[in-house]
């Protein structure tokens, strides 16, 4: 006699009877189930169940592999994105679903979108869950946030730091940009998230910290070859560029300098 077993293809579906054959499974194993709709996974549930006579039992092909969950939970993900989509615009919510993502283990989606105002998304959660019979949570993420989830490439031609290293974002203000001596234009100097760019903090202590070594523009020093004004400075190179008495111009390290001669 056939072995049957139950499943479910979703965490609140209700339990399918399947024939397991020889197959030594376990609750909780996922499995392959062959469907009307093609080959697709569900977890046991029982491991003795019968078949009700309006009921056309399934066949189970094999354990599931770790390509076939990658794949099954793909397919709801996407499947969640649109239903999200489709819910909100008919609920009038002005948001913008970013990203879904599937915990296998407790079967439970996290919908992650955009939008300028707060929004009360408890009906969207109801009609979501009650669709995908799952357990859904809405979050709703910021403009880096944002970048984050969906990924992209930088000014500098790199992945953004967000997606690749950053677990939390440092405040970064306008003074950073000042002190390291960059044109205040925020098309240059802000990310694709239309924040400032995070990469300003990185070195932004060691650039207040020789510019409090730098001289003043303007300020009276003494060089090697004499007095000088200070004309500009180069916080990188740590060099200064003097104007002579002579009228010669030269650039000159900073340690070569005595401010206030």
């Amino acid at each position: 006699m056939t072995k049957k077993v139950g499943v479910r293809f979703r965490s609140r579906g209700r339990v399918v009877s399947c024939d397991a054959d020889d197959l030594p499974l376990q609750v909780d194993d996922h499995v392959v189930v062959d469907t009307d709709q093609g080959p697709d996974v569900a977890k046991v549930v029982t491991l003795e169940a019968r078949t009700r006579s309006d009921e056309q039992s399934l066949n189970i092909v094999r354990l599931a592999e770790a390509d076939d969950l990658e794949l099954a939970s793909l397919k709801l993900r996407e499947e969640a994105l649109n239903r999200c989509a489709e819910m909100a615009a008919e609920l009038g919510l002005e948001m913008k679903p970013l990203l879904v993502r599937h915990d296998l283990d407790s079967e439970r989606l996290t919908v992650f979108f955009s939008a300028q105002e707060r929004i009360d998304f408890r009906e969207l959660v109801r009609r979501l869950s009650q669709a995908l019979q799952m357990k859904v949570e809405l979050r709703q993420a910021g403009p880096r946030d944002e970048a984050k989830l969906l990924g992209s490439v930088g000014r500098c031609g790199y992945p953004l730091c967000c997606q690749n290293f950053l677990t939390s974002f440092a405040s970064v203000s306008i003074k950073m940009a000042k002190e390291q001596s960059l044109a205040l234009n925020p098309m240059k100097i802000s990310g694709i998230c239309g924040r400032l760019l995070c990469c300003l903090s990185y070195e932004s202590k060691e650039y207040a910290a020789v510019k409090k070594r730098m001289p003043r523009l303007k300020q009276e020093v003494m060089t090697p070859r004499g007095k000088a004004t200070v004309i500009g400075t180069n916080l990188l190179k740590e060099t200064v560029t003097v104007r002579l008495e002579n009228e010669t111009i030269a650039e000159l390290p900073l340690d070569q300098l005595v401010q206030g001669g």
